[in-house]
């Protein structure tokens, strides 16, 4: 049995890796079909120094992105309570419903960042009162924030 060769993806191939992987494959699949089309290169001791570099800077990276949202969860805890006014008809019902996009637009207003609205989870809203409304701000962090409908 042939040895196997070690590569440094260059671009991310399916049922491979993606880019920056070290995979290991057979000589012939990195010499005929990886190494002309330049999807890898061979894994030296100095690549392999850069690729460790790059993942720890892409690590550092997304550590920094959760801290944002981390931040974010405890700017939204900390104001508490958030105010929407809409329109009412009889028995306290209003007039539509409270969207994510004007929820998005709460938010800004009064913490100045932005949120996408296709992260904000808005219950059914159609009499006045308070509701909690789940936004995502992170794979892994999710903050509760307390709407009242006046």
């Amino acid at each position: 049995m042939a040895k196997r060769v070690q590569l440094v993806l260059s671009q991310d191939i399916s049922k491979l890796g993606k880019t920056g992987d070290l995979v290991e494959v057979a000589p012939g699949y990195a010499r005929n079909y990886l190494l002309p089309r330049g999807l890898g290169y061979r894994a030296t001791p100095g690549v392999l120094k850069q690729v460790e570099r790059r993942r720890e800077e892409e690590r550092q990276r997304l550590e920094q992105i959760k801290q944002d949202a981390e931040a974010m969860k405890t700017a939204i805890a900390t104001i508490g309570l958030f105010t929407i006014k809409k329109e009412v008809g009889e028995n306290e019902a209003i007039f539509g419903t409270v969207t994510a996009d004007e929820v998005a637009e709460l938010i800004k207003t009064n913490t100045g960042k932005d949120i996408d609205k296709r992260d904000i989870d808005v219950p059914p809203i159609n009499k006045l009162g308070e509701y909690t409304v789940l936004v995502k701000l992170h794979a892994e962090v999710t903050a509760e924030l307390r709407l009242r409908v006046a």
